[in-house]
């Protein structure tokens, strides 16, 4: 199921496979990042979520002062969840965010108690992660149409 409801992230959660894909929404307002990155921890919290996929090639280069707020109020958080494993998607050409990953990585690094692993793209991430689970197909056609429009129910007149 998709989910688009925090302004700045838009993602994928799986029941069946316990996982979230998510990324960044483009365009959104980066003044709402830390207020939805709190209501995203308490989300993955609510749902028990053991598979995180985090695409950083969606994200703007994260700022230094979100870089201090992520360490300080939100990683704490994120090492308290009851994730098994962590995906990174990041390309190598994103040297900016992938050294403030790795800087939040090492403050934490004594407290995580799930596996990291690093992809360039989404596709390699799911087909890992899900190990050619027969929901791939399924997750990679939601995955791939989150921004189409929704359609209008048959018969419904609209002015």
């Amino acid at each position: 199921m998709i989910f688009r409801h925090l302004s700045n992230f838009c993602f994928q959660f799986d029941h069946l496979l316990g996982s979230v894909l998510l990324e960044w929404v483009a365009l959104s307002n980066p003044e709402h990042f830390r207020t939805n990155a709190v209501q995203l921890l308490a989300l993955l919290q609510e749902q028990e979520v053991r598979h995180l996929l985090l695409d950083m090639n969606s994200f703007p280069d994260l700022p230094v002062a979100d870089q201090l707020w992520l360490g300080e109020h939100w990683m704490p958080g994120l090492v308290a969840l009851a994730l098994e494993q962590l995906v990174l998607i990041i390309d190598s050409s994103r040297v900016h965010n992938q050294l403030a990953i790795d800087a939040l990585h090492d403050l934490v690094q004594p407290a995580i108690r799930f596996s990291s692993h690093y992809f360039s793209d989404v596709a390699s991430a799911l087909d890992w992660l899900t190990d050619g689970s027969p929901r791939l197909p399924l997750l990679a056609a939601e995955w791939a149409a989150r921004y189409a429009p929704i359609a209008e129910p048959a018969g419904l007149i609209t002015a």
